[in-house]
């Protein structure tokens, strides 16, 4: 492509999905059952055009100065590069694939055409943040990416618990926006732009950028201060600890609209952003990053262990994912955080769209039925009659455990070892980090052979009178599965199913680390191994995840571990196949619980407490607008009137009047000046 049609084709790849959205908004449901395929039209075009832009493996910039402000300039400005050229093919083939797959989900859904309008504009908002040439014009399409989550998350807002999601959601991430925006503006104050050409250039006279020891400075901590408020804008976003909380939440969204956050655009969006700023961190602040992802990371793996929720396993495990990636860019190798974004999205998206061919295939056809269809222990015996869908979890699971010949390996050890390395350099502390990164991939391997063994081996739990006939998808809906699937095998990023390093990803990033640790994939391994051999040995030893353990067989009824089933689930005593089990917490329970009142009493008081104040300081705005703004404007009116009125006085048309008011006004001049001499 030539080099003077790479604008007009960046701006044309933008807008693409923007129009979209306007035309099947403005059709309504007159567009039907083809408001599916138009989309996932639109979406293949620019996907095209990505691949032809991303082959230039060019940087090309095209600057709008749009106002100027004093001596700062607001300038919207686009940027393509190797990075962001990555993230254009990823998030138009991600979207293409759930585009596809809704076609045949959303088929009876009144509703649909507005879905696919919403989609378009989720797309056209996640470009835009991948194609921002700058901070300010990233943040424009941030808050657009927002309220795109918030239409899609609320999508079906009969729901009270759906509405109620997408307003939390939307309230926990502009906490997190608060502070990028603070950060932008600091960083526009001091430097005068936030142009990512012209940034690097201009931090040069921080004492932090120089050469020789860095010692503490009022710069320094500006710096750091500025990075970690633009990490605010993450931790929203990418569900960092501690506003992680909506991210389960907003499960109760369409499940292709799940695939679609989770993989390749909201929460991508705040690990593309530190991506962006790397080179904005100091130690420090890399420091303070490494620890959230650390927290974050550990505690979506501990409540992902005793999650029963198909959708909410996987949420929580997005959240471990997001907070691995948030250590990689703490640990100083946001390349790597980056590659396995790209090996996460495959795979995550993969795993959410076979979970909605699960909840789609035990759906009951009554919906007055009293069954929960995302239940894990409402399913199992599923491989037999969905073998596609078995075999795409499968494949999927085992990448996201990071288990040898699949992508999710290569990318999490490449993680842990450049944490090792980084440790190595840093200090012992810093050990802290590979080991417990290392310790919740184990935790990762554990909950996800449970989640395959609860859905898909053993016996059919599901009640039959409910009416359940589990069947395979349709093709529209396991075609995508399958395409993700096979995009979760080793050899599309690396020859070597053992090294990352090697692969085409980190290569095309200039990424050469000097060394990194190659025994880490044997302690991965090993790691692993031990935890897939506990989940194996509790579901021989006792048939599964449902059978009294040893400590609840000699243990009185009153026991804290033992629990009736039907405490947990309320649809216990209406499945045949639960009605008599009984539920053994395992020994993090009280961990779990910890966490799970940490959100409900801290997290959502805080939720409560900025609704509160938003309402608060609206009645504050509305009295001040009643009463001194158009008081004020009252007042002059009034004044202006009053004044009118006693003018008219003189105004009368009578001759004598203006005679006497004419006498008196020349006495009184002459009395002016007589006292003025």
């Amino acid at each position: 492509m030539p080099a003077t049609d790479l604008p007009i084709s960046a701006l044309l790849l933008l807008v693409m999905p923007l129009l979209a959205a306007i035309g099947l908004g403005v059709t309504g449901r007159r567009a039907g059952n083809a408001a599916g395929w138009i989309a996932a039209a639109i979406t293949l075009a620019g996907l095209l055009l990505s691949i032809s832009l991303f082959s230039q493996n060019e940087i090309s910039l095209f600057h709008y100065d749009w106002a100027k402000l004093g001596t700062y300039t607001l300038r919207l400005s686009l940027r393509l590069d190797y990075l962001g050229g990555l993230m254009l093919l990823l998030v138009h083939f991600v979207a293409l694939l759930v585009q596809i797959y809704s076609i045949a989900y959303m088929r009876t859904d009144a509703a649909r055409v507005r879905y696919f309008a919403f989609i378009q504009l989720f797309i056209f908002s996640m470009l835009g943040i991948v194609m921002a040439g700058s901070l300010l014009m990233m943040y424009v399409f941030w808050e657009l990416v927002g309220l795109s989550s918030y239409l899609l998350i609320g999508f079906w807002y009969h729901k009270p618990r759906a509405a109620w999601a997408a307003k939390k959601a939307f309230i926990l991430n502009r906490i997190g926006d608060a502070a990028f925006l603070t950060g932008i503006l600091l960083l526009l104050h001091y430097t005068g732009t936030t142009d990512f050409s012209v940034l690097p250039a201009d931090l040069s006279s921080f004492p932090y950028q120089q050469t020789g020891p860095v010692t503490l400075s009022v710069d320094e901590w500006l710096l750091t201060a500025i990075g970690l408020l633009l990490f605010g804008g993450c931790i929203g976003k990418s569900a960092q600890f501690p506003l992680s909380a909506w991210l389960p939440d907003a499960m109760e969204g369409p499940t292709p609209v799940s695939a679609l956050i989770h993989a390749a655009t909201m929460v991508a969006a705040g690990i593309f952003l530190l991506a962006r700023i790397a080179f904005l961190l100091t130690p420090t602040a890399q420091l303070v990053i490494a620890v959230i992802g650390t927290i974050t990371m550990l505690h979506g793996a501990w409540k992902a262990m005793y999650e029963w929720d198909i959708k909410r396993l996987l949420a929580y495990s997005t959240i471990s994912q997001l907070g691995l990636m948030v250590l990689a860019v703490g640990i100083g190798s946001w390349q790597v955080a980056m590659f396995h974004l790209f090996t996460h999205a495959f795979f995550k998206a993969g795993l959410f769209l076979s979970a909605g061919s699960v909840i789609h295939a035990l759906s009951p056809h009554d919906v007055k039925a009293r069954f929960d269809p995302q239940d894990m222990r409402n399913m199992g015996g599923l491989r037999t009659v969905m073998p596609w869908t078995f075999i795409c979890y499968v494949i999927c699971a085992a990448a996201l455990a990071g288990i040898p010949l699949f992508s999710g390996f290569l990318s999490k050890d490449a993680i842990f070892a450049m944490a090792f390395v980084r440790a190595a350099e840093a200090g012992s502390f810093w050990y802290l980090f590979p080991i417990v990164a290392v310790l919740a991939a184990g935790l990762t391997a554990f909950y996800m052979v449970r989640q395959v063994w609860l859905i898909f081996m053993g016996k059919a739990r599901f009640a039959r009178v409910a009416g359940i006939h589990p069947h395979e998808s349709p093709a529209l809906m396991w075609g995508p599965m399958a395409v993700l699937a096979a995009g979760s095998l080793f050899f599309w990023f690396s020859v070597n199913p053992l090294d990352g390093f090697s692969g085409w990803f980190l290569n095309g990033m200039e990424y050469a680390p000097l060394a990194h640790a190659t025994w880490v994939p044997l302690l991965s391994v090993i790691v692993t191994g031990i935890f897939l051999g506990l989940v194996f040995r509790r579901a021989r030893r006792y048939g599964g995840f449902f059978r009294p353990s040893r400590l609840e067989r000699i243990s009185d009824r009153n026991s804290p571990w033992r629990i009736p089933l039907r405490r947990i689930n309320p649809y216990a005593d209406h499945n045949e196949a639960t009605q008599h089990q009984t539920f053994f917490l395992i020994f993090f329970q009280k961990v779990a619980n910890f966490c799970a009142g940490f959100e409900r009493n801290i997290i959502d008081s805080l939720v409560n407490i900025v609704a509160r104040l938003t309402v608060v300081l609206a009645h504050m705005i509305r009295w001040t607008d009643r009463h001194i703004t158009d008081g004020g404007v009252k007042l002059i009116v009034g004044t202006a009137r009053g004044a009118g009125q006693v003018v008219r006085l003189f105004q009368n048309g009578k001759i004598q009047s203006y005679f006497l008011v004419t006498f008196v006004s020349v006495l009184l001049l002459l009395l002016w000046l007589t006292l003025i001499n």
